[in-house]
């Protein structure tokens, strides 16, 4: 009788186990090229969810280093997203088609492609390579610009909800409530910047015409003579002579890009010098999530800009 009694209470236990790993496994697994769509996907998923991301943050989009490990990533993952619009296309297919993940093939709802619906700027009229890193769909870089944020939020809401249909309530819940946050500062940061409408910033690569649309700002001025190409002494003579003539003061630098080259500029003209980011993590103080990457953006951007004479107070 003890017997049967203790073989009873193994089984329960061991049931108990498993269920209770099953449910800790009943997590939908994603995996995010970059950070911001890890970002947003943790906003909306909360503890339904694990996320991974690829590439670092501090890491450029167009050529991440990719590792094995990814492969194992993918191979694992319910849901995959990432931007489009060819930011990934040189070393996202060749890890996907590794990972032998028949979910992750394009056209499935479990593959995400944040870029479908917006409207992408600067979409070439004709591919010519000899104007640098151009893109067929138009800039990949529209995440800076927190209305498009938005949008891609709900595409992600809508993946997580097809694929687990039983939380899709806690998943809008959820959405609803990132977006309204980040209605309230896009009003708030606007307003920010209001005082730099029409002030012109200088960028080492053209990866924030998104966020500057948003705000008001030009940065159509790059280090870069043309995108993806080095800089050139020619070049940035050129950048030089113009940010004396404009009286241009301010230039963002990301985590990836040649410092030293800005430095050289920002001595021969004055100019600050602004890190800046596309993804949470990027710079110290984005840590937070997307929304606090946007805030940090602006708040750098406002005070250099302010301090650099830039204002129209």
């Amino acid at each position: 009788m003890k017997t049967k009694t203790l073989i009873n209470t193994i089984i329960l236990t061991v049931a108990l186990f498993f269920g209770f790993t099953s449910s800790s496994h009943a997590k939908l697994n994603v995996v995010t090229t970059t950070a911001d769509f890890g970002a947003i996907a943790r906003e909306i998923g909360g503890d339904l969810v694990v996320v991974s991301v690829l590439a670092k943050p501090t890491e450029d989009p167009h050529f991440v280093d990719a590792k094995p490990s990814y492969i194992a990533k993918l191979a694992r993952a319910d849901i995959l997203i990432e931007g489009g619009a060819e930011l990934e296309m040189g070393w996202l297919p060749p890890l996907i088609d590794g990972s032998r993940n028949s979910k992750l093939a394009l056209g499935r709802p479990e593959h995400v492609l944040c870029a479908e619906g917006l409207a992408l700027l600067e979409v070439p009229a004709t591919l010519d390579r000899s104007q640098g890193d151009i893109h067929a769909m138009g800039n990949p870089h529209f995440m800076t610009d927190p209305v498009n944020a938005s949008r891609v939020a709900e595409r992600i809401a809508a993946a997580l909800s097809a694929t687990d249909p039983d939380h899709e309530t806690a998943y809008r819940q959820k959405l609803d409530a990132f977006v309204k946050r980040l209605d309230e500062k896009i009003t708030a940061w606007q307003k920010q910047m209001a005082p730099f409408k029409g002030r012109t910033v200088v960028a080492y690569h053209n990866s924030w015409p998104y966020f500057a649309n948003r705000f008001g700002v030009k940065i159509d001025l790059f280090l870069e003579p043309k995108p993806g190409i080095p800089p050139t002494p020619a070049n940035l003579t050129d950048v030089v002579t113009r940010m004396k003539t404009e009286h241009i003061g301010v230039i963002v630098v990301e985590p990836y890009q040649n410092r030293r080259t800005a430095e050289k500029v920002a001595a021969a003209t004055g100019a600050t010098i602004v890190d800046f980011a596309q993804f949470p993590g990027g710079v110290k103080g984005t840590e937070g999530g997307y929304i606090e990457l946007i805030d940090c953006l602006v708040n750098t951007l406002a005070s250099a800009l302010k301090n650099s004479g830039q204002s129209k107070e």
